[in-house]
């Protein structure tokens, strides 16, 4: 059991925060024979989700092109999705990153992912699906989805170039080819490997 004061500390609130949620009837504590408030982990569990929700979420445009040499389309992106949330009522800030769609590692992309789950976003803008993935959209959708975040795709077509989708296949071939490079290197060594290991088995029956 926790006081007011260690309970407040452990959900990362002011003791008055939790006063005043318990004033609304958010959250209802035991209390001792001398009237003071206790706090049990499901209480912790309960109050993390009330300050989850009590938190302001954030409304994010995210714009993406592959290569350095995109800036241009990167601006007509974020021009077009801005618009698009302003005609919308929209309050939201934009994140702008440059990175391949089959890289699943950009740090900006990474960072957005973990504001999700984090409870922190409610709303994503996209042009395009293959903004945020070239494959995989569908497993982010459902994850965002999962933590109450709605991902807007605008579906303009003109803003998702196809030198990206060219140089996105290039990517898979140069993979596969590395992947076939290495099969390829394997299987000669092992080869080679099972040969002497003959010739071995043979110079010792002689």
């Amino acid at each position: 059991m926790m006081t007011i004061t260690e309970f407040a500390k452990t959900i990362g609130v002011i003791p008055d925060t939790v006063r005043r949620w318990e004033r609304s009837g958010k959250i209802k504590p035991m209390r001792t024979v001398g009237g003071h408030r206790r706090y049990t982990e499901k209480d912790v569990s309960d109050a993390l989700r009330l300050k989850m929700r009590d938190k302001p979420k954030r409304k994010i445009i995210y714009c993406r092109v592959s290569g350095p040499n995109q800036k241009d389309d990167l601006r007509s992106q974020v021009e077009a999705m801005e618009t698009f949330a302003l005609g919308r009522g929209l309050i939201t800030e934009t994140v702008t990153e440059i990175g391949g769609g089959m890289n699943m590692s950009r740090p900006k992309f990474l960072k957005l992912v973990t504001d999700i789950v984090n409870g922190d976003v409610d709303t994503v803008i996209v042009a395009h699906k293959d903004r945020l993935a070239r494959f995989g959209f569908d497993l982010v959708d459902n994850l965002a989805k999962t933590y109450g975040c709605e991902i807007l795709v605008v579906n303009c077509e003109k803003l998702s170039p196809q030198a990206e989708m060219v140089e996105d296949l290039m990517s898979i071939i140069h993979t596969f080819s590395c992947r076939l490079y290495s099969l390829r290197k394997y299987k000669k060594a092992k080869d080679l490997i099972s040969d002497e290991t003959g010739a071995q088995d043979t110079d010792i029956s002689e």
